[in-house]
């Protein structure tokens, strides 16, 4: 149960950290904001650990937050023009 707490948590704030990041306007609510940044964080960090990365220091893991956010802002990107309705 605390995992999957800990994940909406991170998939929020990596939602909205990513929806600041990415310009224009972005028409989708907040549950899709923590799926698409909790996709970001799960995404985010398995290839940064593919790559070989460890935290040999063990403070915050900077690379991992913030290949989390790019990821999430590709996936809103990807989400919104899947979404957007044609004119």
């Amino acid at each position: 149960m605390g995992q999957l707490i800990g994940m909406i948590i991170v998939g929020a704030v990596i939602g909205a950290i990513a929806r600041l990041v990415k310009k224009g306007e972005q028409p989708i609510g907040i549950l899709w904001t923590i799926i698409l940044g909790a996709l970001g964080a799960g995404i985010g960090g398995w290839l940064v650990g593919v790559f070989g990365y460890t935290n040999a220091n063990g403070g915050v893991e900077w690379l991992r937050w913030i290949v989390s956010v790019i990821v999430a802002v590709i996936l809103i990107g990807i989400y919104m023009s899947v979404t957007s309705k044609k004119k």
